[in-house]
Formats: C-alpha cells, sequence, structure tokens
C-alpha cells in the first residue's frame, strides 16, 4: 500500500523535466525571431526576416517551374505575355519597387479556368490567363500585378518562414509540456495550440494582402495608372468566387468589401507612400 502511494505521488509530481526542455524551446524561438528585426529600405518597415535577399531569389527561381506546371505551364501567346511583362515592368520602373533588389519576372500561366496571380519570394510574378481574360483594362492588369509587386518589395515570404517558424517552435513547447503519456487527452492542448498557430499565420496572412493593396495602389499611381482601377480587380474576383469564400477569420485573404474599403482609405491617403 505504501509502494502504490508512493508511485501515484510520483506519477502525479510536475514533470519538471519536462517543462525545463519546453521553456527553452520556447525561450530560444522569441530569442531567435526577435534577433532577426531589419529595417525594409524600401517600405521603411520594421521587419523580422532570417533569410537573406539572394536566398529570397533563389528559393523563387528554385520553385518557379514547378508553380508553372501547377497552372499548365507558361502561355504560348507571346503578345500577351509581352502586354504582362511591359505594363509590370513598367511599374517597376516608375516606382520605389526599382530600388529594391529583386529581379522581377512576370508570367503568364496558360489556365484559363483558373482567377488567380501570386508572387514568390524574389521577385518571380504570375497571373493565370483566366484572370487576365477577365480583366477589362490595362489598367487593372497594372492593379494586379502592382499587388503582387507589393508582396516582393515588403518581403512577406521572408516574413511568413520567419513567422512559421516561431509558431512552430511555440507551439512544440506547449506540446512537450503538456504531453501525458498516461493520459491521452493531453495531447488536446497540443492540438489547440497548433491550430491557434494556424489562426495567427492565417492572421498575418490577411495583414499581407492589405498591406499589398496599399503598395499596389502607390506602384500604379507612380506609374501613371488610375489606382481605382484595383477596386475594378476586387470586383472581378469577388464575382469569381460565387459565393465559395470561407469566412474572413478563416481564410489567408480578406473579404473584398473589406479590401476595398481599405483601397479607398489608401488612394485618399497616398501622401503615405514609399518614395
Amino acid at each position: 500500500m505504501i509502494m502504490r502511494q508512493g508511485y501515484s505521488t510520483r506519477r502525479r509530481g510536475l514533470p519538471l523535466g519536462r517543462l525545463l526542455i519546453a521553456a527553452a524551446i520556447a525561450i530560444l524561438s522569441l530569442v531567435t525571431y526577435f534577433g532577426t528585426r531589419q529595417d525594409n529600405p524600401v517600405t521603411g518597415e520594421a521587419q523580422y526576416i532570417d533569410i537573406t535577399v539572394d536566398q529570397e531569389i533563389a528559393l523563387g527561381l528554385q520553385a518557379a517551374p514547378e508553380m508553372a506546371a501547377q497552372f499548365g505551364g507558361l502561355d504560348p501567346d507571346p503578345a500577351a505575355q509581352d502586354l504582362v511583362d511591359e505594363i509590370g515592368d513598367h511599374i517597376v520602373s516608375s516606382s520605389p519597387a526599382g530600388q529594391s533588389p529583386y529581379e522581377f519576372e512576370f508570367h503568364l500561366l496558360e489556365d484559363d479556368q483558373t482567377i488567380n496571380a501570386f508572387a514568390l519570394p524574389g521577385g518571380q510574378i504570375f497571373i493565370t490567363r483566366g484572370l487576365l481574360d477577365a480583366l477589362k483594362t490595362e489598367g487593372e492588369l497594372a492593379a494586379v500585378l502592382g499587388h503582387e509587386i507589393g508582396h516582393v518589395v515588403a518581403r512577406h515570404s521572408a516574413e511568413q518562414i520567419a513567422k512559421v517558424k516561431l509558431t512552430e517552435g511555440l507551439t512544440g513547447a506547449v506540446v512537450i509540456a503538456s504531453y501525458d503519456p498516461d493520459n491521452p487527452s493531453s495531447m488536446r492542448t497540443g492540438q489547440v495550440a497548433a491550430l491557434i498557430g494556424q489562426l495567427v499565420n492565417m492572421r498575418f496572412g490577411r495583414e499581407d494582402e492589405l498591406e499589398s493593396d496599399f503598395f499596389g495602389v502607390c506602384f500604379i499611381k507612380d506609374a501613371g495608372y488610375d489606382p481605382v482601377e484595383l477596386i475594378s480587380v476586387m470586383k472581378v474576383l469577388a464575382q469569381s468566387r460565387q459565393g465559395q469564400e470561407p469566412p474572413e477569420f478563416f481564410s489567408t485573404h480578406p473579404n473584398p468589401d473589406r479590401r476595398i474599403q481599405r483601397i479607398e482609405q489608401a488612394i485618399q491617403n497616398v501622401d503615405a507612400c514609399p518614395e
């Protein structure tokens, strides 16, 4: 009986070693993340980034062929590709994006069913044929490309990489601290922590989209286009969703109405644009 009581006491004792390991992981994750602070020379924003510009460029170049393949490859229409190149290059050369260290390349993808555009780290920018065909003016195309250029200049991919590393470190610490091999339900704490981490990173993604909308307004204005064209693009995107958009809180993109509201504010506040 005495032995059982002692055994029970040991089982109920605090897992001090596991807690110390979890604390060390959490502290290391935080110190590593906050130790990467630097100022973006184009946007002036303080950021936490743990990869270099050269690494960003290398990542983008490495991923570009695979991303193109996922959308049916590059569009064979040279005239359409030339138009995308011309407008994209004009935006870069006419705006502070041209002061960045990135070599921008613009790719028209053959997929005519998907309405999408995206940017990889380091300046690789893609637009699908489906989105290009849905646009009515060169100004709308400029708005799309200006938004994606904003993602690159703001180094959003590099920021996301650092944030994901931080989230993984902190949620890993929670899992280690809470797991009890004799109590399977203790895993729920780790699962909740992982879910919270995913939602935090989604939140960062939505803020990145809004920031890129702002830079899109700035860059296309510098290139001589009407920033209102970006609002027209938002309406095109809203129509393409056809009611299938998930709730904003669980989406990496803000809902179109909110984006339009923020774009209107940006148009009224162009004095805050980077120079």
